[in-house]
């Protein structure tokens, strides 16, 4: 899967703070402040209004993150913000060190077993305490698989769009 042209969610508006325009933000980066390195951002609204903006500043509050929108100067502008999806674009991540992946880049692949047999595809993946577990549907069932190199997962190949996996297909 090529990310070219393809963005990737970083997080995720999820309130107001204050009066003169300042939002809450919810990260999925690490560490989650990372959030404001990439820039610009794609504000994807739950209505589909996008916007780009460049320069967005922000700090740590507490347990919150808040975030200063360009062009964003009031209470009621910021609330129309609510609820959008933080994008950037894929290639504006760094490549992950040798054996590591983004997870938006696993999403969508194909997982199969040692013997060729199709589990499913990707949908998403779920962080756990011990390690990340790979969710795979295949229409009539869901299988979480866990992420262990070595272990469950025995190939990842990004170009042919497929993750091998040892796993009973019966489980």
């Amino acid at each position: 899967m090529s990310g070219a042209g393809r963005r990737v969610p970083l997080g995720r508006i999820v309130g107001v703070h204050g009066v003169q325009g300042a939002v809450r933000l919810e990260s999925w980066t690490e560490p989650r402040e990372q959030i404001f390195a990439y820039q610009p951002w794609w504000l994807v609204g739950s209505g589909g209004d996008t916007a780009v903006l460049d320069g967005v500043k922000g700090r740590t509050q507490g347990k919150s993150l808040i975030g200063l929108l360009p062009g964003v100067g009031d209470r009621d502008a910021a609330m129309a913000w609510v609820g959008s999806e933080i994008q950037i674009p894929r290639d504006a991540l760094p490549a992950p060190a040798e054996g590591e992946y983004y997870w938006a880049d696993l999403e969508g692949l194909e997982a199969v077993t040692l013997e060729g047999v199709m589990l499913g595809r990707v949908s998403h993946l779920i962080a756990t305490g011990a390690n990340d577990v790979l969710v795979v549907r295949d229409g009539e069932r869901e299988r979480l698989l866990p992420f262990v190199p070595g272990g469950c997962v025995q190939n990842v190949d990004l170009g042919s769009g497929r993750i091998t996996v040892d796993w009973d297909p019966e489980f």
